[in-house]
């Protein structure tokens, strides 16, 4: 099951999901003014605690994207979530397009499976 997405396009940005998600939301706002913004929970699918918040998938479109390589794209997005990244975000995928890019394919790829298993499952060797 895929986490909560928790999604904001245009600037009108709701209050849903919890404290980091919001922060999240927040920062990558402020950093890359994005034309779309979605932000999703996959904390769930890892095995912790309700309310974890350890595992975000986010998919940020932005004209600060114009012309640079995926791998510079995504050092924005780290950059702007850097103290979330050093502390309490576990995991995060990245899907960074620019207006163009959204606009000839405007759907997001489906969240990659959790390969590190759940701490409630068994784990055979």
């Amino acid at each position: 099951m895929r986490g909560p997405l928790l999604a904001a396009a245009g600037g009108a940005m709701g209050g849903a999901g919890g404290p980091l998600a919001r922060t999240i939301r927040a920062k990558l706002t402020a950093a890359l003014q994005p034309t779309h913004l979605e932000v999703r929970d996959d904390s769930p699918r890892h095995g912790g605690p309700p309310g974890a918040e350890t595992h975000f998938g986010v998919l940020v479109v932005s004209g600060r994207f114009a012309g640079l390589p995926l791998l510079q794209r995504h050092r924005l997005v780290h950059e702007a979530l850097r103290a979330e990244l050093a502390g309490p975000l576990h995991a995060l995928q990245v899907i960074a397009r620019t207006p163009q890019q959204w606009e000839s394919d405007p759907q997001a790829p489906p969240a990659p499976p959790c390969l590190g298993g759940s701490k409630r499952e068994q784990r055979r060797g």
